[in-house]
């Protein structure tokens, strides 16, 4: 063998010479995590331009079987506006938003329907059934899973949520079953409202006691100074948070988004991360290593050791 044979053309060497060590570390990384959480309940809600991309989307849905393989119990929580956006200008409807929400009469609260459990909801479930988990798709109305209630008479079939029964979400878990939800609800005469679907991740969450509520968002997470992408914060409390809005620091759509993790880890959820969701394996980054890649939010210090 002359010299020439030797590092520069060694396979495990050259451009790739670390990557089998990366990948192990990584690993390393990841398993107390997987340790510590092991039988829990993690909500994920789903959306941003992660559930947009086809690429990000295939990703997603891997992520959640390896979650579920490692021995979590994932929770998908989505919504859909731009979908809902999209089919109601086919039909000539144009969208009226009050305060971020979409003004919902009879005929839009149908479109909302359709689109959120017949075609979003069903195209995640077969993107995680097809990556090898095994999902089944369902909304606030199934199984009395989210009594809702009118959330302002402007908004028409706007709904906040009244109660959560997670019987039904436990039972799935219980047999392996990943649940994809569709932000639907319905009160206790049978009609349905549309409710924000970070709103019903929150409940969820708190419902069902989940060590872990992530929100996949459009940006890094939360930032102390809006216009500058760098000034991340990695932690924060709930209090640290509500100032942060108080003050303006947190403003314009990102406030419902905020407020939605306060409201999660209030309501019973141990943490709640805000993550940007056009990173590809983000949830994973953010479960199963050290430094994360977004923001958690807990009730205290305490909790973030």
């Amino acid at each position: 063998m002359s010299a020439d044979t030797s590092h520069s053309q060694d396979p495990v060497a050259g451009t790739h010479g670390f990557e089998p060590e990366r990948r192990a570390r990584a690993l390393v990384e990841a398993l107390p995590y997987i340790r510590r959480f092991r039988g829990a309940v993690v909500v994920v809600k789903y959306g941003g331009h992660a559930m947009i991309d086809p690429e990000l989307a295939s990703s997603f849905a891997r992520d959640i079987v390896l979650v579920r393989a490692v021995g979590l119990h994932p929770v998908v929580v989505h919504g859909g506006a731009p979908q809902i956006g999209e089919h109601l200008r086919r039909l000539g409807k144009e969208s009226e938003f009050r305060d971020g929400l979409r003004v919902t009469d009879a005929e839009t609260l149908e479109v909302a329907r359709m689109v959120l459990v017949g075609k979003v909801g069903r195209d995640i479930v077969s993107a995680i059934n097809a990556s090898g988990g095994a999902a089944l798709g369902l909304s606030g109305e199934d199984g009395r899973l989210v009594t809702a209630v009118p959330k302002d008479p402007a908004l028409g079939f706007v709904g906040d949520i009244a109660s959560v029964n997670p019987s039904v979400i436990e039972r799935l878990a219980a047999e392996q079953i990943i649940p994809v939800v569709s932000s639907i609800g319905a009160d206790a005469g049978g009609q349905a409202y549309n409710i924000n679907a970070d709103t019903m991740a929150a409940a969820l969450a708190g419902a069902l006691g989940a060590a872990k509520v992530v929100y996949l968002t459009d940006v890094p997470g939360l930032l102390a100074d809006p216009a500058d992408l760098s000034s991340l914060v990695s932690r924060a409390t709930v209090g640290e948070v509500e100032a942060m809005i108080d003050s303006g620091a947190v403003s314009g759509g990102m406030i419902p988004k905020a407020q939605a993790c306060v409201d999660a880890v209030c309501q019973g959820a141990g943490s709640a991360h805000m993550l940007d969701g056009r990173i590809p394996h983000a949830v994973l980054l953010e479960l199963f290593t050290d430094a994360g890649i977004g923001t958690m939010i807990t009730q205290n210090t305490e909790d973030q050791q």
